[in-house]
């Protein structure tokens, strides 16, 4: 973000030399040092960070950083994580150059909220949303009243709840807030009577055994060892709006390092190596 600075004014204290001597220094001054908003100027080659949460944002980061961005002449750090809201924060304040980790749903809750001053770039994978079980074989044997973890930041929720009326398992309001907390104690909504956990997303996998169903994010669903092939329930990629891409601050939209990094990630390289890396489906390019 950059910090206004107001300019000092020079007050003339005389005429003749006093006013020779004073315009002298400023006019130095001025061509010593940059004005007070001014960047230095980016180089393509200079080393900048992004953040990226781990499985498969860092593994296709990796992908680029190790066989496509030498040749591109750029040279980048990664920097993992795995608290969603870190990745806006961290690249709002400077602490990072970009991140890799979010679609425009979250991306668009988040800028609202807090008033983040950030853009999206290209689109470059989607991962499924899908609900795993490690208690029922067949989504059939879910019981009434069944215990179903869900993400507990908004635009994740709403996902998972239309991932459920696809299936037909909850019916969801035409009208108002589309959450857990809308439609649980609605027998209209929630027919079945089942009770919904909201949870951190990075939690959902490691406490899959203490529920019924638990619907999660691709990524966390990777690192745990789940493919889509272990899902009772897949999210359809027609028509889907959950695109991961490459996100930077709104000033730095046109730094060509990062442009360069967007241009690599939506190469054809990088496509080959999604659906190599993931053939069943659990990443798919978006581009």
């Amino acid at each position: 973000m950059s910090v206004s600075r107001s300019k000092r004014a020079l007050q003339i204290l005389g005429a003749g030399a006093s006013a020779v001597l004073a315009l002298s220094l400023a006019a130095c001054g001025a061509a010593n040092a940059p004005a007070a908003d001014d960047k230095a100027e980016v180089k393509l080659g200079d080393t900048f960070t992004v953040a990226a949460t781990e499985v498969p944002h860092v593994d296709i980061l990796q992908f680029v950083k190790d066989n496509l961005a030498e040749e591109a002449g750029i040279n980048f750090e990664i920097k993992p994580f795995s608290d969603y809201p870190l990745g806006n924060r961290w690249l709002a304040e400077g602490e990072v150059d970009a991140n890799y980790f979010q679609h425009r749903p979250y991306f668009d809750a988040q800028v609202e909220e807090f008033g983040y001053d950030i853009a999206a770039l290209s689109d470059v994978h989607v991962e499924p949303y899908a609900a795993f079980s490690e208690k029922y074989d067949d989504l059939k044997d879910l019981p009434d009243g069944a215990k179903i973890s869900v993400t507990n930041d908004a635009s994740n929720q709403e996902r998972a709840l239309n991932l459920l009326a696809q299936e037909g398992l909850v019916e969801l309001p035409k009208h108002g807030e589309l959450s857990v907390l809308a439609i649980e104690g609605d027998k209209k909504y929630n027919p079945r009577g089942f009770d919904f956990i909201e949870a951190d997303p990075a939690a959902q996998a490691r406490a899959l055994a203490d529920v019924d169903l638990g619907i999660l994010n691709g990524n966390y669903f990777l690192d745990a060892g789940f493919t889509l092939k272990d899902a009772l329930i897949v999210e359809p990629l027609e028509g889907n709006i959950y695109a991961n891409f490459l996100t930077v601050r709104t000033e730095d939209k046109n730094d060509p390092r990062l442009l360069k990094l967007d241009e690599l990630l939506t190469s054809p390289e990088t496509k080959a190596f999604i659906e190599k890396t993931w053939p069943g489906g659990d990443v798919s390019p978006a581009f």
